[in-house]
């Protein structure tokens, strides 16, 4: 894994409160095991309110968590002023989600000024194994504070 400076020297009380304000989270019980320059790890006990007909947790929670820790591997090395977007991601599911715990792995590929772009792996542990059942690549977008520029027509004084 690359080592990364973060841009925002409060990187870690910034990602952690960003993540503390996403409803989603607290409603899956995700929470924060590990958190680092351009990496993070989330981890989830099982619900049966988030499996499927066969009994795995759904798909869409398994991605939810996915998506999240990009996003805040992503986040950790984003300037103070930035919010944070994703444009994109893939996920390739692998093995059921079937576990008593799930644990989601994030890091920083390339991180750039406005987009950057991660890896994801979800595993689940049950009966003393961990099992890989998912990966993602996602692309994140630092939303910047924008300076809005002079209507046309307007006379700007300096």
């Amino acid at each position: 894994m690359a080592t990364f400076e973060p841009k925002n020297p409060g990187y870690r009380a910034a990602a952690i409160a960003m993540f503390d304000g996403q409803p989603a989270m607290h409603t899956l019980g995700i929470v924060i095991v590990r958190l680092g320059p351009g990496e993070v790890e989330l981890a989830m006990l099982h619900s049966q309110a988030f499996t499927q007909q066969n009994g795995f947790v759904h798909a869409g929670i398994i991605t939810a968590g996915l998506d999240n820790a990009c996003g805040v591997a992503a986040f950790t090395l984003m300037p103070h002023e930035a919010d944070i977007l994703t444009v994109e991601f893939k996920t390739t599911l692998l093995a059921p989600a079937r576990g008593e715990r799930f644990v989601f792995k994030a890091e920083v590929i390339k991180p750039g000024r406005t987009l950057t772009f991660c890896e994801a792996k979800a595993f689940a542990e049950h009966d003393g194994k961990t099992t890989l059942i998912a990966t993602m690549t996602g692309t994140l977008m630092a939303m910047l504070p924008r300076v809005a520029a002079p209507r046309v027509g307007t006379v700007v004084h300096a």
